[in-house]
């Protein structure tokens, strides 16, 4: 039993990521919930209730938000980490280019 409860921990804390960088991003768009709702074609109910994790979107309708904020959906998926590797690996670039 205690293997079940690791992978629905981090299930949990998976979704809980995905959910936190769309709230993230939507706030980085300047977009309240209800224009998001609107751009998406959601209610924003259904906005709310995505952003607060009691309910889970499916695959079309992360695909309809990732529209409306206008970014690729990998970008919730990834790790802060990956990230900042690779913010360091485009400034390394630019310094290369300057000297």
């Amino acid at each position: 039993m205690y293997f079940v409860e690791m992978i629905e921990q981090e299930y949990q804390e998976q979704l809980d990521s995905v959910l936190a960088r769309l709230r993230e991003e939507r706030l980085k768009a300047n977009m309240s919930q209800i224009e998001l709702s609107f751009a998406a074609g959601l209610s924003q109910n259904q906005v709310n209730c995505i952003e607060s994790g009691r309910n889970i979107p499916n695959l079309y309708t992360l695909i309809k938000i990732c529209g409306a904020l206008k970014i690729r959906p990998e970008i919730l998926f990834k790790t802060p980490n990956a990230e900042r590797e690779k913010t360091c690996d485009e400034i390394i670039l630019l310094v290369k280019k300057l000297v």
